[in-house]
Parts: C-alpha cells; structure tokens; sequence
C-alpha cells in the first residue's frame, strides 16, 4: 500500500484496491489510450513505478489493454466502470457458495429504489447473446475479466 498526506499532515494509507480504483479512474476519465505519465498525473502522490505496477496488474487481470505507441505503451479499460462493478458481483457471487441464500440476502438488503429499478431490469426486453439463454447480449463488450 501507498502512504498519502492525510488532512493533518498524518499520513493515510489506502485501502486494498483503492489505487486500483484510483488508476482505473483515470482512464475512463482519459479521451483514449493514455500513457503511465498522464495516467500518474490523475493519481497524486503515487511514484511513476507504482503506476506501471498497477498498470500491469490490471492488464494480467484483464481490466486494461496495453499497446505499444513509440517508445512507450498506452493503456485503456477494457470496459467502463458499470461492467467492472458487475464483473466484480459475479465473482463474488461464484464465490458465494449458496447463490440462492446470496441472491436473497442481497435483495432483502436493497433500498426500495433499487429493488423497483432491479424488478424493472429483470422484466426489461434485452437481446440474447447466443448459447446463453436469458443472458443480455452487449456486442461491444468483450467477455467478463475474471476479478478473483
């Protein structure tokens, strides 16, 4: 983990994932493929190194693409945040054991505004991806990246 400046002077240290978040950020602020120096200018007080570390664990896990430009590599998200929060869910829920005891407690926890908008989802008339009756087909979006 990273140490920051906190409020007071203290230091902070982020949480697990947190730089992730932070660098995955930052390129779906980016108008394209960025390179690791534009990338760090959007993360203070990370090391140039630091960057390219995350930058690459997020490659290995599927997350960003890296092509070489010149000298260098540009990176981009293989997908926008609302794909990788849903890749994340399904990991966890493969994790779960008992996906009917998960899907339940998510659902008796859920506001009633998400519980209305999930309902409205669930009934939604989306295409579907052949081979994989009932799932969503998003032919833009490349397969799911394993997050576990």
């Amino acid at each position: 983990m990273v140490a920051l400046e906190g409020g007071r002077g203290e230091a902070r240290r982020r949480a697990r994932g947190e730089l992730e978040g932070e660098v995955l950020a930052a390129l779906w602020a980016a108008d394209g493929p960025v390179t690791a120096a534009v990338v760090q200018e959007s993360v203070p007080g990370t090391a140039y190194t630091t960057v390219l570390t995350i930058l690459t664990r997020l490659c290995d896990k599927g997350l960003v693409t890296r092509r070489r430009e010149g000298r260098s590599h540009v990176y981009a998200p293989v997908d926008d945040q609302a794909g990788v929060v849903a890749a994340g869910m399904h990991s966890l829920l493969d994790e779960g054991g008992d996906r009917a005891a998960v899907l339940a407690r998510f659902v008796s926890d859920l506001s009633a505004e998400d519980e209305e908008l999930l309902e409205h989802l669930l009934h939604a008339e989306l295409p579907v991806r052949p081979g994989l009756p009932g799932a969503p087909a998003w032919p833009d979006r490349p397969a799911r990246p394993h997050l576990g």
